[in-house]
């Protein structure tokens, strides 16, 4: 397939690296600009879960220029993991649970609080969705939790969100905060995916609310059937399509060459990850060297060490459950021979791939 091939698929992914962001997640930030004004005047701003950095490097660009260092806008974008610099970016390796962040982002801040926070933070997926859908609420709740430490009143709050079937409650908590809660798909998010954005608007929490980081966001049970509420409790959240709706189509497949003349040439990624988790392991496959599940089996000589009884065996019959194979060697009850055989498993699908018997 090639180093283009994503590339073909994904025209967000190769402008992203043609245009220098870290990330194709950069156009979703600047869709939402287009629709809501997010940038308008603000001066503090944080950028929650930020690695790789592309919504920080968006953040740069549209309020302190191209250069980092054209206003005295301030952002602070935090990570559990390290990120690559940014220009014009304060970055805090932190964890988003903790007070002593929050406390770290205030400082920045000179003891002031920030006008926007905005998180793209997202689970690793197993594909259970049931799962994922309860992770990515329970990281969009941890940024809420901390967003009322450092957000100051009528500022913006902006997250990822995975739309389920338990997304009422989410927006039942976001308006206790909110008076003004939207629900949106930018462009470039692909429709094959559940990914959707809050964005809310006009911080204003509860009178007498004290931001705590045990706080469970005044206690909202998931034992409660939210999607069944009528009346004044029945939260209705709007949804926009957000973007261009004549620009690129993110599901769609585009020819490398967009315009007549040009020519395409294959860009590297922005910016490669700098200490990724699965490091050691691209290295050993590299290398060769990546261990690969193989099992060696004895039979005859070696059961009947074991207590198997070889008389039982009747001509041609089977005995099961060898060692870790799982699978059975064929010996006839006449044979007084050691048979010893050799599985090799695939170390991708776990099938067998080559049999060997001396």
């Amino acid at each position: 397939m090639g180093r283009s091939s994503k590339d073909k698929r994904d025209v967000y992914y190769r402008r992203a690296k043609e245009e220098g962001w870290r990330a194709r997640s950069a156009y979703k930030l600047l869709q939402i600009n287009d629709d809501f004004d997010i940038f308008g005047g603000v001066k503090k701003v944080v950028d929650l879960c930020a690695a790789p950095g592309s919504w920080s490097q968006v953040l740069a660009k549209k309020l302190r220029g191209a250069a980092g260092a054209e206003s005295d806008a301030k952002i602070v974008a935090v990570d559990l993991q390290a990120m690559a610099p940014i220009p014009g970016v304060i970055q805090i390796q932190g964890d988003i649970t903790k007070k002593s962040t929050a406390q770290a982002i205030i400082g920045h801040f000179e003891g002031e609080q920030a006008d926007l926070v905005v998180c793209d933070g997202a689970p690793d997926v197993t594909g259970l969705h049931d799962i994922d859908e309860y992770i990515q609420a329970q990281l969009l709740l941890a940024a809420l939790n901390i967003t009322t430490h450092v957000l100051k009143s009528g500022g913006t709050f902006v997250a990822k969100i995975f739309r389920g079937k338990d997304v009422t409650l989410l927006y039942a908590q976001l308006k206790i905060f909110f008076p003004e809660v939207t629900v949106f798909k930018p462009r470039s998010s692909r429709n094959s995916s559940i990914e959707a954005f809050v964005v809310c608007q006009g911080y204003s929490p509860p009178e007498g609310y004290i931001p705590n980081m045990s706080n469970p966001l005044l206690d909202q049970q998931y034992d409660l059937d939210f999607n069944n509420l009528e009346g004044p409790n029945r939260v209705i959240v709007p949804f926009l399509a957000c973007g261009d709706l004549s620009g690129f189509d993110s599901d769609m497949t585009y020819p490398l060459q967009l315009g007549e003349g040009e020519s395409y040439t294959y860009h590297s990624p922005t910016q490669s990850p700098i200490n990724p988790p699965y490091k050691e392991a691209c290295e050993l496959r590299r290398s060769d060297r990546l261990v690969k599940p193989s099992a060696s089996v004895l039979t005859s000589a070696d059961e009947d060490r074991q207590g198997v009884d070889s008389g039982q065996l009747g001509a041609g019959g089977a005995v099961g459950g060898c060692g870790d194979s799982g699978s059975g060697d064929i010996v006839s009850g006449s044979s007084q021979k050691s048979v010893e055989k050799t599985v090799n498993v695939d170390a991708v699908s776990g099938s067998v791939r080559d049999l060997v018997i001396k």
